[in-house]
């Protein structure tokens, strides 16, 4: 087996409430942790975000708020929401992806609420973790952003946060408990009626 990845975008906060647990993860063996641009993967696959569908925005943002405060997880949203979340990306990217990286720049935004939205903005992270701001904008570091997204999109990923086991894929904070599972057993995914599933028939489809 592979070392499990995760797949996140700064501009999730669903990703967000999931890093503690991937995190946690991270304890007991190696995780590829790969930040993605999640609009460019919704414009691949054809999708909206939550965000911008209206009456689901909404719910969700109330959704993440209680569920953070469920986990017990500090949350404040950011000045705006969606945002541009590419300096953040290309932020982590350039600190190495490392857990620190995701780690200060995910509080920034959402535990502390601040905006994440241009390298002007996170300028006080990019000095904490000792990145030169220049470097966000190079050429080296764009590539690395759009080669991560690339490779989600080949592995099948539509949405963040996504963890990865082999060529499995759990979308969601609500899907982890199922991606442990599959994890440390993968006779999880091994009976017949779950085998079956890959192969069901489509009833009816709407129109286009």
């Amino acid at each position: 087996m592979t070392s499990p990845t995760w797949y996140f975008d700064f501009i999730s906060p669903f990703a967000y409430l999931q890093w503690p647990k991937v995190r946690a993860l991270l304890d007991e063996r190696e995780v590829v942790l790969r930040p993605i641009v999640l609009a460019a993967v919704l414009a691949a696959r054809g999708q909206k975000g939550p965000a911008e569908i209206q009456g689901k925005r909404e719910f969700t943002y109330r959704h993440v708020l209680w569920t953070a405060r469920a986990q017990g997880t500090a949350l404040r949203f950011p000045p705006a929401h969606p945002f541009n979340p590419i300096a953040a990306l290309r932020l982590c990217v350039a600190a190495g992806t490392t857990v620190a990286a995701v780690d200060a720049i995910f509080d920034w935004i959402w535990a502390h609420g601040e905006a994440g939205d241009s390298a002007v903005a996170l300028a006080p992270v990019a000095a904490r973790l000792g990145v030169d701001a220049t470097a966000i904008g190079s050429d080296a570091i764009k590539h690395a952003l759009r080669a991560n997204t690339d490779a989600a999109l080949a592995a099948g990923v539509f949405g963040v946060p996504t963890l990865a086991i082999d060529t499995q894929l759990f979308w969601g904070l609500d899907a982890h408990a199922f991606a442990l599972a599959a994890l440390h057993d993968p006779g999880v995914l091994a009976d017949a009626e779950m085998q079956r599933l890959g192969n069901l028939p489509i009833g009816a489809a709407r129109g286009g």
